[in-house]
């Protein structure tokens, strides 16, 4: 008989997704035999996907909540929509995962327990890549994650663009609002920087992605020429941004050294 999970009222368990197609119900049945509440925000989705949860829904209706939005609005808004709300209902923490099925539920309580442990940090995943993995996507994330580097003088992002992460809800929505972007593909790096200019710590967690093939049913919203003509984008504001408080991560950094 299996241990039966509790509800908690700090951390929840959000889900964006949009055309996720038949992985968001495998994403979601994993995701909630691991921890409860479950919240699935589905962002403009115009594949029925959402009416694969109804039956999940019947069977958790205290712990599973489903959202749906009326257009197409970006991932980054999509988690905002929900941790506004998350925030209404006395939660301080959001674990983000995936809904295509790429993260593994069973590290869940792993990062869950992390946050516990070190409220005040941010729980970011550290792809732990198989021979799935498209070798273009992984060089391009690497050249992501040292802008990142850069841009906050090392302060400890291992994986700048990885979506399985905790973040404290108060930061994260008062990143959120001090940028009109990280709405969409953006969302992931920007936030990451933006915390670590908050000066909010950073634990890494070694995670395992898969990628799942077209013809096993993957599906992927990642648009190689738009999505890098973003993050080209974001990085060169970031570093602009990043000149601007040099002074003040330079002193943060040296505090942090000193502890």
């Amino acid at each position: 008989m299996k241990d039966k999970i509790e509800l908690s009222k700090s951390h929840l368990l959000l889900i964006p997704s949009y055309n996720t197609g038949a992985l968001l119900k495998n994403t979601v049945t994993e995701a909630l035999q691991q921890w409860l509440p479950v919240w699935v925000i589905i962002d403009g989705s115009d594949d029925g996907s959402e009416t694969l949860l109804q039956s999940l829904q019947a069977e958790y209706p205290d712990a599973l909540l489903v959202i749906k939005t009326s257009e197409n609005r970006g991932k980054g808004a999509a988690v905002l929509t929900g941790v506004i709300q998350a925030k209404q209902q006395g939660f301080s923490h959001v674990l983000t995962m995936d809904a295509d099925y790429q993260h593994p539920a069973s590290f869940i309580k792993q990062f869950m327990q992390a946050s516990a442990a070190n409220p005040k940090a941010m729980i970011l995943g550290e792809p732990v890549f198989d021979d799935s993995a498209p070798m273009i996507r992984v060089k391009g994330r690497q050249i992501s994650n040292w802008w990142a580097s850069l841009e906050t003088l090392g302060w400890g992002i291992h994986d700048s663009l990885f979506g399985m992460r905790i973040y404290p809800i108060e930061d994260l929505i008062a990143v959120m609002y001090s940028t009109r972007w990280a709405r969409r593909f953006d969302f992931e790096p920007e936030v990451a920087v933006r915390m670590a200019w908050r000066g909010v710590p950073v634990i890494n967690i070694a995670t395992p992605v898969r990628y799942i093939s077209l013809q096993e049913g993957g599906v992927s919203q990642f648009k190689y020429v738009r999505d890098n003509v973003l993050l080209t984008g974001m990085h060169i504001r970031l570093f602009c941004g990043f000149l601007l408080r040099l002074p003040k991560l330079l002193l943060c950094n040296r505090k942090v050294s000193k502890l």
